[in-house]
């Protein structure tokens, strides 16, 4: 009887520790289940995947706009990107629509820099001749692309009124001279072969010029 119960004593020890040892594994592996998953795409709000989108449109052009390559740059599962957008075109349009409203903010912060109208007009060159990585991936995208396009004419329509208005303000009434200058910056903007401030150095001796034949 003596040798019964000890038999059963060890044998609820070892039961015991094996079931601790059942515990401790199980948590273990719980533990590098929840490391290993990804962040939970709910964290994530649609301006992270724009930003996201802004980043592998400049980088890797408009193929990079999918929801699959987006999803892996940002850790996340695709069911976040989904949960903001509708479909990949939604999120293109999303994004045109971001940079849109951008760029016509960004006519107006330049517009009203400087003292003179001289000195906005040449500021505001100057940053169409230098803009933001994005803009020249979203003109070569254009090409292809009618929504894109369409975003790009309304600010290339914008950026042209305030110019023209400026170089009225400067004594200057001729459209053709706004066209010339607008036109001559976007071109600075996707040429590759010069500086940010080699372009608005440039921008800014044509300003010059085209106010010297006022």
């Amino acid at each position: 009887m003596v040798f019964r119960a000890a038999n059963a004593a060890v044998s609820s020890i070892s039961y015991t520790k094996m079931l601790q040892s059942s515990i401790t594994l199980a948590k273990v592996q719980a533990a590098a289940y929840v490391c290993a998953m990804p962040k939970k795409s709910t964290r994530l709000n649609a301006n992270d995947w724009l930003s996201a989108g802004m980043r592998a449109l400049s980088k890797d052009g408009p193929d990079a706009l999918k929801a699959e390559p987006l999803a892996v740059k940002l850790s996340v599962s695709k069911g976040s990107f989904y949960w903001h957008f509708r479909d990949v075109p939604a999120f293109q349009n999303a994004l045109l629509a971001e940079w849109e409203t951008q760029a016509v903010a960004h006519i107006a912060d330049q517009a009203a820099t400087g003292p003179t109208p001289v000195a906005r007009l040449r500021n505001l060159a100057q940053a169409f001749a230098a803009p933001e990585p994005t803009e020249p991936a979203i003109r070569s995208w254009a090409q292809s692309h009618r929504p894109a396009r369409r975003a790009v004419d309304r600010v290339d329509a914008a950026r042209l009124q305030q110019t023209q208005e400026l170089l009225r303000e400067s004594g200057i009434a001729n459209p053709e001279k706004a066209r010339i200058l607008y036109s001559t910056a976007v071109g600075m903007s996707v040429l590759r072969d010069a500086s940010p401030s080699d372009q608005q150095s440039a921008i800014g001796s044509l300003v010059d010029l085209v106010l010297a034949l006022r």
